[in-house]
């Protein structure tokens, strides 16, 4: 194995010639940095050379590919948060609603009314109470009085005729049965469904 000689003194550069090299190259650097790089992936000309070159095109088409895709994964970010918020949007609407259901009515009396029958419905309520209701007539039209009458006392709160459907509330001024007289002044049998709910201790019905 030969040994490699060794330099001569004379020929190994001097640490000036070292610093001027270093120099040189840093200087080398930051022109290709201004006048190449910065126009061709940034855009960025301060001295006209990139422009004069096409490098600056160059790289306005880069910037604006990068703000493009960008922009898409923004959009893409906020579909996405979209559609899960409205996932869940719509699993809590369920449950909501299905709670909501459970809790709306409180009673539902569904009953036949023969042509010519009467039929009355009523809740117990103490005074001050009040009652939610909707009621439906199918398969005809009903005349009926929403009314009560109780130790002397009476009110009407509606009365109606040829009417299929309905829905308020009552605030009962004194403790009694409050509630419905129905007539079926129809030919045809009629199915009768009331919905209740509020303040009321029992429901009567009288066919």
């Amino acid at each position: 194995m030969n040994n490699a000689p060794k330099p001569n003194l004379e020929d190994l550069p001097t640490k000036a010639q070292l610093f001027r090299s270093t120099i040189i190259a840093g200087i080398g650097a930051v022109v290709i940095l201004v006048t190449v790089y910065l126009p061709a992936e940034h855009a960025i000309d301060p001295t006209g050379v990139g422009r004069v070159l096409g490098l600056t095109e160059m790289g306005e088409i880069k910037v604006q590919l990068a703000e493009e895709a960008e922009a898409d994964r923004l959009l893409d970010e906020q579909r996405a948060q979209d559609q899960s918020s409205s996932v869940l949007d719509a699993v809590f609407g369920l449950f909501v609603g299905t709670a909501h259901a459970q809790e709306t009515w409180q009673d539902e009396v569904t009953f036949t009314l023969e042509p010519g029958a009467t039929a009355e419905i009523k809740m117990t309520m103490e005074a001050g109470n009040v009652v939610d209701y909707a009621w439906t007539a199918t398969g005809g039209r009903v005349n009926f009085d929403l009314h009560a009458h109780s130790g002397g006392e009476s009110i009407d709160y509606e009365r109606g005729a040829g009417q299929t459907a309905g829905e308020g509330s009552i605030e009962a001024p004194f403790a009694g049965d409050h509630g419905w007289f129905w007539r079926n002044r129809d030919t045809t049998p009629i199915t009768m469904t009331i919905q209740l709910r509020g303040d009321y201790s029992a429901v009567v019905e009288t066919y």
